[in-house]
């Protein structure tokens, strides 16, 4: 289960110095998600995840003028495992051929321009990238850098049933908007899998075409191909090959 709520109000001259203020209280799955009354742009949404009022499980989006917040657990084999295989396969090419970072789920990604702010469940960043304008790492309040603000050359969302809207519509647009060259989706909640890679087109994003399974990625100059394999168990693996 995920909420959406609009824009609470307005935030004092320091809202940083009173975190726990009389805000928006939402009760989602059981956990109550206080949503402080000055948290009502993507900067005070930002300052909000530094405070020790924010949540430490859920995953909890400023997305284009709303604050998103999903509460409900990973699935293991419709999202969890799936995420790994992406996580493993691209993180090698990321230290061999394909030189950068790939980043999991627990960044904070921010772009100004789409007006968003959240943790998508991969993020690949090449060496390029870094060391263009296009990215800029930001340290946190403790210390150790804890958010990348720009464009990064590629997002990964794995779709569930909470953030299906989310995942298809919002930010599809949005990583548009953020002029995100591919955005990665995988739905591993039917039997058979399904793997889209869109590319960055002038009017929006354009499905790249699945030949035989194999999809062509841009920004790694590879192809890709997810291979499901059902157990008896009723439990499922994946394999993300490449050549």
């Amino acid at each position: 289960m995920n909420a959406a709520v609009a824009r609470p109000g307005r935030r004092p001259k320091t809202p940083h110095h009173n975190p726990v203020e009389p805000g928006v209280r939402i009760i989602v799955n059981d956990i109550v998600l206080h949503l402080p009354g000055w948290v009502g742009s993507i900067d005070s949404f930002r300052r909000w995840s530094e405070t020790e009022g924010f949540p430490e499980r859920g995953n909890i989006w400023w997305l284009c003028g709303e604050v998103w917040a999903d509460m409900s657990k990973e699935q293991i084999f419709s999202h969890l495992a799936a995420k790994q295989e992406f996580f493993r396969v691209l993180g090698n090419l990321a230290k061999s051929d394909c030189p950068g970072m790939v980043i999991p789920d627990g960044l904070l990604l921010s772009n100004f321009a789409a007006d968003i702010s959240g943790n998508p469940d991969a993020t690949f960043i090449s060496e390029a990238t870094l060391e263009s304008d296009r990215v800029r790492l930001v340290e946190g309040a403790k210390g150790g850098y804890v958010e990348v603000q720009g464009t990064p050359d590629m997002v990964l969302e794995v779709v569930s049933d909470s953030s299906e809207k989310k995942d298809l519509v919002t930010l599809m647009e949005a990583y548009w908007k953020a002029q995100v060259p591919e955005y990665w989706l995988v739905d591993a909640r039917d039997e058979q899998a399904k793997f889209d890679i869109w590319k960055l087109a002038p009017n929006g994003y354009r499905r790249i075409p699945n030949r035989h399974g194999w999809l062509v990625s841009g920004v790694f100059g590879k192809s890709f191909r997810l291979v499901v394999t059902g157990h008896r168990t009723g439990r499922k693996s994946f394999t993300l090959e490449v050549r």
